[in-house]
């Protein structure tokens, strides 16, 4: 039995409280929160019987608790989760892992100390959408990757935190892209060049648009191109991606139009200046659940097989790595190593 102690009981819990209810093998031993109210309100809300505590350390040892879900601010993921793992304690807990590079080092560093496993959600990854165009291009359908492009245009007006943040969609957002582009390439960043505005019209205090050029380790490069201030003409949350490769195109406009065009095959293709290309419908055969429930799946999953989850601490490292690369280099002007 996963015996698991909630922290942080604000609106972003629910997911995953009604992920747990499903399983016959968790268990909610503890909520966690400075705010009584809120966790009152979570237990409520999902007819819970678990105990309440302001401090988590207590929890853990007075419940016997082997399992931390952090759905805490983004500040206070490097506390929790040492505490956490400290205390003996696997973690699984929202991105990002942490507030810099050095946090998730240190975060590695105890992980590896204490033999904790520690998961990042990343729920963009765990959709049938994806997992098909990710399969399209790993299977060789248009050749060796050169060049990953995605387009992120949204106008959210969320009010709070958001609004105020220096680089609200570099530090917030952009992570879910740059991992899918990792995710869909099977390859890391090298480096990236980033400039970063406000446009007209944005209703953010900091810079909320940013156009990113990342040379990757296959030798392709990603380009990310983004707003979170764009009103009108809105891209998909999962963007709109446009892949080259050696021998074709692949199209993703985030939602359910997905297809390739490749070059047909043939001696009489060669005298042409321009190529004759066949289309490439794809199918969608992944039949995981979806979302925050399709990653926890995999969390849990490695945690039984006692191996590393996909978005393990070590790997997740590599794109909040491109997070904080970007915003150097909109910060220098110049483009930034990352390895």
């Amino acid at each position: 039995m996963n015996k698991i102690v909630i922290v942080g009981c604000g609106a972003m819990a629910s997911a995953w409280v009604e992920y747990v209810l499903t399983r016959a093998d968790c268990e909610i031993v503890a909520c966690v929160d400075r705010i009584r109210e809120s966790a009152e309100k979570l237990i409520a809300r999902h007819g819970l019987t678990c105990s309440i505590y302001d401090n988590m350390e207590t929890a853990i040892a007075e419940t016997g608790a082997d399992l931390v879900f952090d759905i805490t601010p983004p500040a206070s993921h490097f506390g929790v989760a040492t505490a956490a793992m400290k205390a003996g304690c696997d973690v699984m807990g929202e991105k990002p892992m942490a507030s810099s590079l050095e946090e998730a080092r240190q975060l590695i560093a105890t992980s590896e100390q204490t033999g904790r496993s520690f998961a990042v959600m990343q729920n963009y990854r765990y959709n049938k959408r994806i997992r098909a165009f990710r399969e399209l291009l790993q299977g060789g359908t248009i050749g060796k990757l050169g060049y990953l492009g995605a387009d992120f245009f949204l106008g959210p007006h969320f009010g709070g935190f958001r609004d105020a943040m220096e680089s609200p969609l570099l530090l917030d957002m952009a992570i879910h892209t740059f991992d899918q582009a990792r995710f869909l390439s099977g390859a890391d960043p090298v480096s990236v060049y980033c400039h970063e505005f406000n446009p007209p019209g944005s209703w953010y205090k900091g810079n909320a648009s940013a156009i990113c050029i990342f040379e990757m380790s296959d030798g392709s490069v990603f380009c990310y191109r983004g707003s979170w201030c764009a009103e009108g003409a809105s891209t998909s949350w999962d963007s709109t991606w446009r892949v080259n490769g050696e021998r074709g195109t692949a199209i993703w406009n985030g939602l359910d139009q997905m297809y390739a065009e490749r070059v047909v095959e043939g001696e009489d293709q060669e005298a042409k200046w321009m190529k004759d290309c066949e289309r490439v419908e794809v199918e969608m055969n992944w039949t995981g659940q979806s979302g925050h429930s399709g990653c926890l799946d995999e969390m849990f999953a490695a945690r039984s097989e006692g191996r590393l989850a996909e978005t393990d601490c070590r790997d997740n490292r590599k794109s909040l790595q491109m997070v904080f690369g970007a915003i150097e280099s909109a910060h220098t002007g110049k483009k930034v190593s990352l390895v």
